[in-house]
């Protein structure tokens, strides 16, 4: 029997929150039913709830990243039980056959994995995410929070945090890396604190040193504005890996001078518009251009566990469900520090 769930959706891209029900599936053998404690922001939300990357699904109810409680479980669930501590990431199910499903790449499914929101599901049917106060998920795509974790600071690195954790671990960073972060903004200021505890020389590319503080705080050992003439020209040749966070348009070129003889430039930050660039700025040191998609349900676990470890966590303000819209013209204009987390009882 499905079941009718307080939720706050967007009706088209120019409308505000309001409070609503959306229907959720009954708890199936290998399900869990999850009472989620905070729903995270993240750009991407508002991207997708205003229409800047594809046509929307309406009514959208946004929030891929989910921290909360089991509540229930189905019979054939062995993974979790009533009460633990869980999160749900950026997608709900795959086909699980696929080259990368069996890779433990899930998020690169070839039949396309089902996002947890502004998505369909195998059965044709509308996904909706966690701006709500329950969410019912196949275990199989479900994440163990550890217990040193708060709930609040956990929610995000359900996306931010795997977002830059994936792309630092594929390109091995460790000690003897330069490693710059482009950006401290939601995803930035996880990546500082990634590469950091994983021993890399971590510099921020900024516009302005206004959250210098906070970047040296986190792990950073060098902080750059691009807003100061000649930044960048000065750090031609210095960085083995460069982890490019923000979503606005950037100057290419420049970035790639300052990679070394097989340096890479890594995309997570996804701008709207079309990037360019010279391919002379890649063939002069054989340098690579790429970009990173979240990571799979084995890689985004380890990241919780190597959070846990190393004591790294978002840094989050807690909001109302009555404060999403002023919550998203602010993180348009990087009024947050770092990510805004919906208190769910709020909704």
């Amino acid at each position: 029997m499905t079941t009718q769930i307080p939720a706050l959706l967007t009706h088209a891209p120019s409308t505000a929150f309001e409070r609503g029900t959306i229907t959720r599936r009954a708890v199936g053998h290998d399900d869990v039913l999850i009472e989620i404690a905070y729903a995270g922001i993240c750009h991407s939300d508002i991207h997708n709830a205003r229409d800047e990357w594809a046509p929307g699904m309406y009514p959208m109810v946004p929030g891929h990243e989910i921290a909360g409680i089991v509540t229930e479980a189905g019979p054939s669930v062995t993974k979790f039980a009533v009460g633990d501590r869980v999160g749900v990431g950026c997608f709900v199910d795959s086909c699980g056959q696929c080259g990368p499903c069996q890779a433990g790449e899930e998020q690169f499914c070839e039949q396309g994995a089902v996002m947890t929101y502004n998505s369909k599901d195998y059965e044709s049917e509308v996904t909706y995410g966690g701006y709500s106060t329950h969410i019912v998920v196949k275990q199989d795509y479900v994440l163990r929070i550890p217990e040193g974790i708060a709930f609040e600071t956990a929610a995000p690195l359900l996306c931010a945090g795997i977002t830059t954790y994936s792309p630092l671990r594929h390109y091995n960073t460790g000690p003897g890396m330069n490693v710059a972060v482009i950006g401290m903004g939601g995803l930035g200021h996880m990546a500082v604190q990634y590469a950091h505890a994983m021993g890399a020389h971590v510099t921020v590319i900024s516009q302005t040193r206004s959250k210098e503080d906070d970047g040296r705080r986190f792990g950073a050992s060098d902080y750059r504005a691009t807003g100061e003439e000649g930044t960048l020209k000065a750090l031609r040749g210095t960085f083995d890996l460069i982890i490019n966070t923000v979503s606005a348009d950037i100057d290419v070129d420049a970035l790639l001078k300052t990679l070394k003889l097989d340096g890479t430039m890594v995309f997570v930050g996804l701008p709207e518009n079309a990037q360019t660039f010279s391919v002379f700025s890649l063939t002069s040191q054989r340098r690579s251009l790429t970009g990173s998609n979240i990571g799979g349900i084995e890689e985004t676990q380890e990241m919780l566990d190597f959070s846990a470890e190393h004591g790294i966590t978002s840094q989050v303000e807690v909001i109302s469900a009555d404060d999403v819209d002023e919550a998203y013209e602010r993180v348009v204009r990087s009024d947050v520090r770092y990510r805004f987390v919906i208190d769910a009882k709020t909704i």
